[in-house]
């Protein structure tokens, strides 16, 4: 089993910037790609942005050029840094974590764009 466990989420104003934290424990060992995905109300959860252990990474079009995707293999903990937010990122976002062709999830965090 893999825990993920996300930090960092808030409030911030259009154009503000915040920073995700994902900290992987439990059998981290051979833990691929980990990533990104948001869901806002409504809506269907989306990928953001995803980053493979040898740092491939892969963005949607959405975010391209204001979030860049982060990952410290030493302390297991993916990070995503987000700029020039906008309402329209308004969403929980989600960690996510893939070993050995399983998939897991972390809980959650808010993340709110408003004025």
């Amino acid at each position: 089993q893999v825990q993920l466990v996300e930090s960092g989420g808030g409030l911030v104003q259009p154009g503000g910037s915040l920073r995700l934290s994902c900290a992987a424990s439990g059998r981290v060992f051979s833990i691929n790609a980990m990533g990104w995905y948001r869901q806002a109300p409504g809506k269907q959860r989306e990928l953001v942005a995803a980053i493979t252990r040898d740092g491939t990474t892969n963005y949607a079009d959405s975010v391209k050029g204001r979030f860049t995707v982060s990952r410290d293999n030493a302390v297991n903990t993916v990070y995503l840094q987000m700029n020039g937010l906008k309402p329209e990122d308004t969403a929980v976002y989600y960690c996510n974590a893939l070993r050995s062709g399983r998939s897991y999830w972390g809980k959650g965090t808010l993340v709110t764009v408003s004025s």
